[in-house]
């Protein structure tokens, strides 16, 4: 029987195909579209001129942010946890992670690792009383009743989870 070719994901593809949503959802360009607001060069997002947020992705929310604060991650949680993108406003620390799929796959089970991580992060921030919100911006391929189960745990454990899109007013912008 011949091998079936692989069209939605695995190697190259998967790393290619959540690139692509990445890019897609990438908050930093949804911040400027809106007109409200501006990003500069040091990632702080501006209203009318005064900083109301900081922008931070991946590695960054550990050199701008928590190694500025004293906090060091080795001393606090055992492995460093790279968010795709986090919103620091007020006291508040919003990570958001990004999950693509277009076929059944593993990321079915990587969201069931929310409340986890949203403790790691906790342990992280909350010596420095900063509150921490844990977000999926998800796409449409898991707006599926399959999902239910993961969506009712994901809330249960205080995370919160959107298809393609993350609406700012979640953010408090």
């Amino acid at each position: 029987m011949p091998r079936k070719r692989n069209t939605s994901g695995g190697g190259k593809r998967t790393t290619e195909n959540g690139n692509r949503f990445e890019i897609k959802t990438h908050l930093r360009e949804l911040l400027v579209e809106h007109n409200k607001y501006e990003m500069t060069n040091n990632d702080e997002i501006l209203n009318d001129g005064v900083v109301i947020a900081q922008y931070f992705e991946k590695n960054a929310i550990y050199k701008k942010l928590l190694n500025k604060l004293g906090v060091e991650q080795k001393n606090v949680i055992s492995k460093k946890l790279l968010p795709d993108a986090a919103i620091m406003k007020d006291k508040t620390i919003y990570i958001i992670e990004k999950k693509y799929q277009n076929g059944a796959g593993s990321v079915d089970e990587k969201l069931q690792t929310c409340d986890f991580k949203k403790r790691q992060y906790q342990k992280l921030f909350n010596p420095i009383g900063i509150q921490v919100e844990y977000y999926y911006v998800l796409s449409n391929f898991f707006n599926q009743n399959c999902y239910k189960d993961v969506f009712k745990y994901i809330e249960d454990v205080g995370c919160k989870y959107f298809f393609e899109v993350l609406p700012l007013e979640e953010i408090g912008l």
